[in-house]
């Protein structure tokens, strides 16, 4: 039965990738726009009562109001399947997906501000006029509707975000080569989901004449054998070595998968305690979000344990070192540095396009000393946890920049005799661009006002 699931989902996937060319979000597409559909005379006329009663915007107007750190909440009224087949949705700071049906249900709770500026739009700007008509009957004071419509936004090179960016694979986007033989999958930096098939970090991996090596074993099986078949597709070299970025379920627990390929897996003893004594909950975590897609992933332990501060990896003419330099993000995080190439894929020691997540056993202040250690590699090419190939000023200016401005934030409540809930309020607008802003930035302030109170 499982099998016939899985077969089901690759051949939908693969007819909706044959029909739907993905357009850049960095430049414009010469495709035609798609056409909206006939409307009936009485659907014509709800629409031009309703667009009366509220106030719309073009695309230009749109670009305006989404300035950094804009207060402006951008809404996506379509449903979660026509956000996936038809090629994303607009990348805003203040973003949501309340579909249609569901808005006057969901919205308060999302936004219950009603002095918020609010944009809505579709992908025709049609149901979208509905929607803001409803927002101001519930007493939203500043609503807008998008008239132009996501393809129009898509078709002028705007920022747009996908849930899934390879729909003929379980991976969430293709490998792209950062240098000759170092390739990243980049996950998508939204928390993992059945859609992204838990693909929600970097998948790399490193060529040389002596074997492949690959960094983070994937979230599942299946997502682990997809990465190998676009490995196969680039070399003959077998895949010798898997490293672990941490004990985290999109690091670990594809593992099973490269073992039966003969492949050893690498983790920190830090990483490795945590997959001994929890790693059976974190499985469980995973299947029941992944759901079909968990099938054949089973717990495994690695075969190399690093309880130093590196382990050398000599493959041909290739001198990598699996680096630990300190408490950073999760206990035992390692690194992968390869010196002549002066590039690191950092795994998450290094942020830069999400914000980083704070967890109980995150260690903030010591996560700033051995980010002294990290700047100090003078990289020039850095893949990091999540997020695409970048810079270590990049990394430097977000992981860094934000550490340092929440644990001064915190001490200022702290030393004003201010509580928990005063750190929750703390602004962190400077950091909105992020994503996951909005799903951690409070629990993050929290986390450090603990850490920091004691």
């Amino acid at each position: 039965m499982r099998h016939l699931i899985l077969s089901c989902i690759l051949m939908s996937m693969l007819i909706v990738a044959a029909g739907a060319a993905e357009i850049s979000p960095d430049r414009k597409s010469a495709e035609p726009l798609p056409v909206a559909p006939e409307l009936s005379a009485g659907t014509s006329k709800l629409l031009e009562q309703a667009g009366k009663r509220v106030s719309s915007i073009n695309t230009a107007e749109l670009q305006a109001l989404l300035r950094p750190q804009s207060p402006t909440v951008v809404i996506d009224v379509r449903n979660e399947d026509e956000i996936n087949l038809n090629g994303g949705y607009i990348r805003a700071e203040n973003f949501f997906n309340i579909p249609r049906g569901n808005l006057e249900f969901e919205m308060e709770t999302q936004v219950p501000d009603k002095s918020t500026p609010v944009v809505v739009y579709d992908d025709f700007g049609r149901r979208s006029v509905l929607a803001a008509d409803s927002l101001v009957k519930l007493g939203y004071k500043n609503v807008k509707n998008y008239a132009d419509g996501y393809y129009k936004w898509k078709q002028a090179g705007l920022p747009v975000k996908y849930k899934d960016k390879a729909l003929n694979s379980f991976l969430y986007s293709e490998p792209v080569e950062v240098i000759p033989g170092v390739w990243t999958s980049i996950g998508e930096t939204a928390p993992g989901s059945y859609e992204n098939s838990g693909h929600n970090n970097n998948l790399s991996f490193v060529i040389t004449d002596d074997g492949v090596v690959v960094m983070n074993s994937g979230d599942n099986y299946l997502l682990a054998q997809s990465l190998h078949e676009e490995i196969k597709k680039r070399t003959r070299q077998p895949v010798k070595y898997v490293v672990l970025e941490n004990s985290q379920g999109h690091a670990m627990l594809g593992s099973n998968y490269w073992k039966e390929q003969g492949a050893k897996i690498i983790a920190h003893a830090e990483a490795a305690k945590i997959i001994e004594e929890h790693g059976e909950g974190i499985l469980q975590s995973m299947k029941r979000r992944a759901r079909d897609k968990a099938f054949k992933t089973e717990l495994v332990m690695p075969d190399i344990i690093v309880s130093g501060e590196s382990y050398s990896l000599k493959m041909g003419s290739w001198n990598m070192q699996v680096i630990y330099q300190g408490k950073s993000h999760s206990p035992g995080d390692l690194s992968l540095w390869i010196p002549e190439k002066k590039l690191v894929i950092s795994g998450d020691v290094a942020f830069h396009e999400r914000m980083p997540p704070l967890f109980e056993d995150t260690d903030t202040a010591a996560w700033l000393e051995t980010w002294k250690k990290f700047e100090a590699l003078d990289a020039v090419y850095v893949i990091p946890g999540h997020g695409g190939p970048t810079n270590m000023q990049e990394v430097t200016s977000v992981t860094k920049g934000y550490l340092t401005f929440l644990r001064e934030k915190v001490a200022e409540v702290i030393k004003h005799g201010g509580s928990l809930a005063d750190a929750y309020k703390i602004d962190q607008r400077p950091f909105a661009y992020l994503d996951t802003y909005h799903e951690l930035h409070t629990r993050n302030a929290g986390m450090v006002f603990r850490e920091m109170e004691f």
